[in-house]
């Protein structure tokens, strides 16, 4: 959102920004829909898809004139659903340029059709043209109290993303990018980086989140970035994300990030199970997983793993062992519950789609929840995920800690597994003895 501001700004116009994850429609919606000739709704992740798609839907009676344009990554992969009504037009990949050439094409009257990268009554491909970044534009945006925040050593810090790069090299089956970017990555140049974090800084901001899918797609690049936030904010701690591969293909970087103010990685482990990682493509295994754990805790950091534990082809055992892994090494704190629960999700575009280890669990495409239905071939694991969820759902809703969310997991595993329960082996930590954590849970 703050990089489409900034690139319509720069472009002579004002935009308005409205950020749904923490505020609402209301002000639009009271506006004179006179004075709007475009709304654009970003929708990078599957999560803001579904938030994205019911303001359209209220936009629609309330501004049945207004041009309404999605953007970002589910933005192309929901095309076909989007462009049935609901939008009127798409843009994927690099989506700046594109949504300046819309909104000037609507100023001056003339025709959508003309603006290149922009998706209307039809499907088409992702724009992957490189831009001329411009610092995002945040002035727009609510406080940054209003966000997540870093919890470490029992104090709370605010926190926000920052973007040193986009797309990524790798092609994870399950992952939405691969099928938008096909292996491209795109770098946000070091100044351009070290502009918006100056901004953030002033604004009271104390913590980075690093947004790019890997953040050693482009390491030069990006340890440059650490070096230099470090040298000019030695006080302003960060977190990454980057796959287990990378951990330890890039191991000796791994210390120097710590020493640069890095608290926590995010890892997409995905899995323990090595026949579930080769379905996935996510070039490591079982035993790469604990290595890579070892060269974090090495160096100080925190590992915080995401997951995708139920999937076709994982089994009853599989989850289990995935529960006595996290609680054998004493993992519960750094593993938020919301975790436990994902369940793969195969949008439009997939790369599973087409995977024959796939095809026999693969039902039809239900556009309206954005990807396929498929059935695990054991029920017990499609009854244990509805449950892990719910579970989930109301530990979050009343702020249980992760320590209890976990036991109950537990419980229901072993009784989906006819197992007799027994007591977990560890107590909840204390605030200030808790690894780094951001106070929203990862979502997709």
């Amino acid at each position: 959102m703050a990089s489409a501001a900034a690139f319509l700004e720069r472009a002579g116009f004002r935009p308005e920004a409205i950020d749904l994850a923490v505020g609402n429609l209301d002000e639009l919606l009271d506006a004179d829909a006179g004075e709007i000739g475009l709304v654009a709704i970003s929708v990078p992740m599957h999560t803001a898809l579904h938030i994205g798609v019911r303001a359209a839907r209220k936009l629609r009676r309330a501004m049945p004139g207004v041009h309404v344009c999605f953007f970002g990554l589910y933005a192309t992969l929901n095309a076909e659903f989007l462009l049935d009504g609901l939008a009127d037009s798409v843009i994927g990949g690099e989506f700046e340029a594109p949504l300046v050439a819309l909104a000037e094409a609507l100023s001056h009257g003339r025709s959508p059709e003309e603006v290149e990268g922009l998706a209307l009554s039809k499907v088409e491909g992702p724009h992957l043209a490189k831009l001329n970044f411009v610092r995002p534009s945040r002035s727009g945006l609510p406080p940054v109290e209003r966000y997540a925040q870093l919890e470490i050593d029992g104090e709370l810090r605010p926190a926000a993303a920052v973007e040193a790069s986009r797309g990524c090299l790798h092609h994870c089956r399950h992952c939405p990018i691969p099928p938008v970017y096909t292996g491209r990555f795109f770098i946000v140049p070091l100044e351009v980086v070290m502009q918006d974090i100056r901004q953030l800084a002033a604004a009271g901001v104390r913590h980075l989140t690093f947004a790019d899918p890997d953040f050693f797609n482009g390491p030069g690049h990006t340890m440059a970035v650490a070096r230099a936030l470090h040298e000019e904010f030695p006080r302003l701690t960060f977190d990454i994300t980057t796959k287990v591969e990378n951990i330890l293909r890039h191991r000796d970087r791994i210390p120097e990030l710590a020493g640069f103010g890095c608290v926590f990685v995010v890892s997409a482990v995905e899995s323990l199970s090595d026949e579930v990682l080769v379905n996935l493509d996510k070039g490591h295994t079982r035993q790469q997983v604990f290595e890579a754990q070892r060269i974090a805790a090495a160096a100080g950091l925190a590992m915080r793993p995401s997951l995708v534990p139920f999937t076709p082809w994982a089994t009853l055992e599989d989850y289990d062992g995935l529960l006595d892994w996290i609680e054998d090494d004493g993992l519960v704190d750094h593993v938020d519950p919301v975790q436990l629960s994902i369940r793969l999700l195969v949008p439009s575009g997939s790369l599973l789609a087409d995977l024959d280890a796939m095809r026999p669990h693969l039902r039809e495409l239900i556009p309206e929840r954005f990807g396929y239905a498929w059935n695990h071939p054991d029920p017990r694991m499609d009854r244990l995920q509805l449950e892990v969820a719910q579970i989930v759902a109301d530990a979050a809703r009343e702020g249980r800690p992760a320590s209890t969310t976990y036991g109950s997991i537990r419980e229901a595993t072993r009784a989906a597994s006819g197992q007799v329960a027994r007591p977990t082996r560890f107590l909840p930590a204390r605030a200030a003895a808790r690894p780094p954590r951001l106070t929203e849970p990862w979502f997709c």
